[in-house]
């Protein structure tokens, strides 16, 4: 009787390498920024406790993947689990049942603050390691959602 093949072991950098690039996504070029929050855009689908619960899993997830990466703490480019984030939380500003537009609208807000870096995001940013890569995006990804909430809040339509 034979015993089956084991796969062999990973190298201890893979999973965590995984988890921050989302899968591979952040491999992507051009933009892997863009890439990383556009991955995340179907969760909108969950509705609002759906997307919160993703923002605060791939949160999660992130800083476990960043503290076992001392190379991806300086946050280059394929590292966009912070991305994932961010517009997570973006996302759990629309109603249940959001349109192409405001899916849209989270989108390009988050981007927007993501790249345009303005105050808190900007002071998020110049943090050291995990907390500078993950804060910035969580801060742009809340900021994304005030004006989706207050469009809400008027009752225009998304």
């Amino acid at each position: 009787m034979s015993t089956p093949l084991a796969a062999p072991p990973l190298p201890a950098a893979t999973l965590p390498r995984l988890v921050a690039s989302l899968g591979g996504v952040g491999f992507i070029r051009p933009a892997p920024g863009t890439w990383g929050s556009a991955i995340v855009l179907p969760a909108a689908l969950l509705g609002p406790d759906g997307c919160l619960a993703l923002a605060a899993l791939l949160s999660l997830l992130g800083w476990w993947a960043l503290e076992r990466l001392p190379d991806a703490r300086t946050d280059p480019g394929w590292v966009v689990v912070d991305e994932g984030a961010g517009q997570s939380l973006a996302l759990a500003a629309l109603p249940l049942g959001a349109g192409a537009g405001g899916i849209i609208l989270a989108f390009l807000l988050f981007r927007m603050f993501d790249i345009t870096k303005p105050g808190p995001v900007g002071w998020a940013d110049r943090q050291k390691g995990t907390t500078g890569v993950m804060l910035d995006d969580l801060i742009a990804g809340a900021l994304a959602a005030l004006p989706i909430l207050a469009l809400r809040f008027w009752e225009i339509p998304l």
